[in-house]
């Protein structure tokens, strides 16, 4: 497209917009920095690096509200991954990352890259990827396309992770018509390392050699920034050049080839190629460290021979990382490289200018300062209250249902609970032997470290009650990462945010995104857990439905447990033993399962967290844990504590008999006791003789605590003033809460 910029009364007038992805104010800022026109090149790199999705330009100043610094916490938030210090010079490194818009057109490739991505994150700090998360978003079930979706990302996620070698240790999946168009596929990891090889993405030594290794630049993946920062049209499904093309077999080369090369100390600085490219992985090392770059585009090997300057600076072809070395070990460098079958190539080295200059041949084809092409203007958005939330709140309650054995069973079947074994079967979860506890038998996974110790790990959300209320609706999702660490044993040291939006440019979706925002910070800062990362994902909306989805805030979040805690699991353990529940039940149904799926109820109070008890409610439940008498454990979540017993007593293929009447609440109603999702409550299995010495121990700090029922042999019961509420055998239980997912899947076949 033609562009010029003219001068008239010393302002700078835009005649014509150059690219769709950069606003006017934009260009004429860009146009002022330079002095001078930008040239093709310039104009690819500055709408990748300036993208929503690289830049953070609407986000990055609410960011800074997130509480980011701890004692534990060597790197934080503006590096490929948070580092975590877990003792013994060892390192934990964690990530979360999203292929939203790719999974929307080409699910399996759209997956299998995204896994690709968050696994090159946590490989750039110089850490080994030993394990994924994959929290998952679609709209319903019911739906062909929505299956045909759901089938492909999880295959994507599994052949990927399967063929590097990374376990897949569990994950969350949510279906709600929102998400119809736009799926939403995230993956975290974790990585673990040495403190004293740790390496980070800064070009901090001019001479530094700069070499581009793993898979050729080419076509895939090009103006893929851009792409995942417009929102989807029905044009989208032609855009699939956009959708990058994985490879695991080259990364798992990459994987050991950098290991090896972090081991022998080669490594100065290192960087992933994600989105952008070269163009924000150059200007963003150079940056930060305040130097400048210059290479050589003849130097970068290609898959097609006749691709232009732009085309190169901003393609996302995978399985590529920038490795920046000293002269003097350049062969040996090259020797591992070689040795693991690694393709490479030198392609230009650090400088002291701080410029970006791009040369073909002896041709300049691009040069900027490394700071303006990596520091995008920021994008002031305005906020607005919604109107539908007054709406939402003022919603009535609904009759009670004729028979509760009835909708417990209805909720068992309902895809938002009932068994995901569907998904994890079809992942290598126990590759690599770290993995203690695995998917589907606690609320958190657990992996074995090297110093004795294990890191729980974990991923929460919870869009329904994020719409109804954007602030208590996320620091319920915190609150429920929290406590599932808590229910594994383990501290909670870090956490990473995905927060998931339609167009930031409206006032009524940012307002949602800044009560997100506001919520996390305000639970960790009580709770003194840092943010070390995360990811910002908007436009997950569409132009075909004119609907956003809805509010998506994702947390990730790591703990530590000490060698001496009990593995405790879900699965009920024995006849005779004792079910307590710890925490109070309210009159908290507001985005609950039980509205939305019983009764096609919209509203509501959503659950609260009281963050000045939650801290003294976990540190109690790990101090009983670590006393031991626990036998199992459960985090009351979707579909309350009804769905809590019943999921353990299909587990551990025992029955129970409940009185709701002994649960501590306050509430009127048996559907709330039942099914309320008020947050913070547990249940706990033990023997009979420790029974009161629990209870007492949270009774002694004000936590609400009472035993309620015992572990049977005849089924799942609920009994309220004497009478059964709920009689449910266990085989009818355990079909309806394992084959649903099965059974939809079966239909796509």
């Amino acid at each position: 497209m033609t562009r010029s910029v003219v001068a008239e009364s010393q302002s700078l007038i835009l005649v014509e917009v150059p690219k769709p992805n950069l606003t006017h104010e934009e260009i004429r800022y860009a146009v002022k920095k330079l002095q001078r026109e930008p040239n093709e090149v310039e104009w690819a790199m500055l709408e990748a690096q300036w993208s929503e999705h690289c830049s953070y330009k609407s986000s990055k100043p609410l960011l800074k509200q997130l509480p980011s610094k701890g004692p534990r916490v060597l790197v934080g938030p503006g590096f490929d991954a948070g580092v975590i210090d877990v003792g013994d010079g060892w390192v934990v490194t964690l990530h979360i990352e999203s292929h939203n818009h790719p999974s929307a057109i080409d699910p399996y490739g759209g997956a299998a890259t995204g896994v690709g991505g968050v696994v090159r994150d946590i490989l750039s700090l110089g850490t080994r990827p030993i394990a994924l998360l994959d929290p998952l978003r679609f709209g319903s079930i019911e739906s062909p396309h929505t299956r045909w979706l759901f089938d492909n990302v999880v295959r994507g996620i599994a052949d990927y992770g399967n063929c590097i070698g990374v376990p897949i240790v569990g994950g969350e999946v949510e279906f709600d018509p929102s998400f119809e168009r736009n799926c939403l596929v995230d993956v975290a990891c974790v990585g673990l390392g040495r403190k004293g090889k740790l390496v980070l993405g800064e070009a901090r030594h001019p001479g530094d050699l700069i070499y581009l290794i793993g898979g050729r630049t080419g076509r895939d993946g090009i103006r893929g920034a851009s792409f995942a920062s417009k929102t989807l049209t029905d044009r989208s499904d032609t855009e699939r050049s956009a959708v990058q093309v994985p490879d695991p077999f080259t990364k798992k080369l990459i994987i050991e080839a950098i290991l090896e090369a972090v081991e022998a100390n080669l490594i100065q600085g290192m960087k992933d190629l994600g989105g952008g490219g070269l163009t924000c992985g150059l200007s963003e090392i150079a940056a930060k460290a305040g130097t400048g770059i210059e290479i050589d585009l003849d130097k970068i090997q290609t898959r097609e021979p006749d691709m232009q300057p732009e085309e190169i600076m901003i393609s996302e072809s995978q399985e590529r990382m920038v490795l920046l070395i000293r002269e003097k070990d350049e062969r040996k460098l090259v020797s591992i490289l070689e040795k693991w079958e690694v393709g490479y190539a030198k392609i230009g080295q650090v400088t002291k200018d701080g410029l970006l200059t791009i040369r073909l041949g002896n041709e300049i084809v691009a040069k900027a300062p490394a700071m303006f092409v990596a520091e995008a203007p920021l994008a002031p958005r305005l906020a607005k209250r919604p109107p539908y939330l007054d709406a939402l709140a003022e919603v009535s309650e609904p009759a009670l249902p004729e028979d509760f054995g009835q909708s417990l069973i209805d909720l068992l079947t309902n895809p938002n609970i009932a068994s995901k074994e569907w998904i994890y079967r079809q992942y290598d979860h126990e590759v690599g032997i770290r993995t203690i506890v695995k998917p589907g038998q606690a609320d958190s996974a657990l992996l074995r470290l090297p110093n004795k110790r294990s890191l729980a790990f974990t991923t929460c959300g919870n869009s329904k009650q994020c719409y109804v209320d954007p602030y208590w609706g996320t620091a319920g999702v915190v609150s429920e990462a929290f406590c599932n660490l808590a229910a594994a044993g383990a501290e909670p040291v870090a956490v990473v945010d995905h927060l998931q939006f339609g167009d930031p440019g409206n006032p009524e979706v940012y307002w949602t995104f800044k009560e997100a925002i506001r919520a996390i910070s305000n639970y960790l800062k009580a709770l003194g857990v840092p943010c070390v990362g995360g990811k910002v994902s908007f436009y997950n909306e569409d132009s075909v439905s004119r609907r956003a989805i809805k509010p998506s805030p994702v947390i990730a979040a790591i703990g530590l447990a000490e060698s001496k805690t009990p593995k405790v699991l879900q699965a009920l353990s024995r006849e005779g033993d004792d079910l307590i529940i710890v925490g109070n039940t309210s009159d908290e149904m507001g985005g609950s399962e039980y509205y939305e799926h019983i009764h096609k109820l919209t509203g509501g109070r959503v659950p609260r967290v009281n963050l000045k008890k939650e801290k003294t409610l976990l540190r109690a439940l790990l101090r009983t844990l670590r006393r031991g008498g626990v036998e199992s454990l459960h985090y009351i979540s979707k579909g309350g504590l009804a769905v809590a017993v019943a999921e353990m007593s299909v587990q551990g293929r025992k029955g129970t008999t409940i009185d709701i009447d002994k649960v501590p609440n306050m509430t009127s109603r048996t559907d709330n006791l039942l099914f309320s999702e008020s947050r913070s409550r547990f249940v706990l299995e033990t023997k009979p003789n420790n029974t009161t010495r629990i209870v007492n121990s949270f009774k002694r700090l004000g936590i609400p605590a009472a035993k309620v029922g015992t572990v049977t042999d005849n089924g799942i019961q609920f009994f309220s003033k004497g009478q059964a509420i709920i009689t449910i055998p266990l085989a009818e239980a355990s079909r309806a809460w394992s084959g649903t997912i099965p059974r939809a899947m079966e239909a796509t076949l």
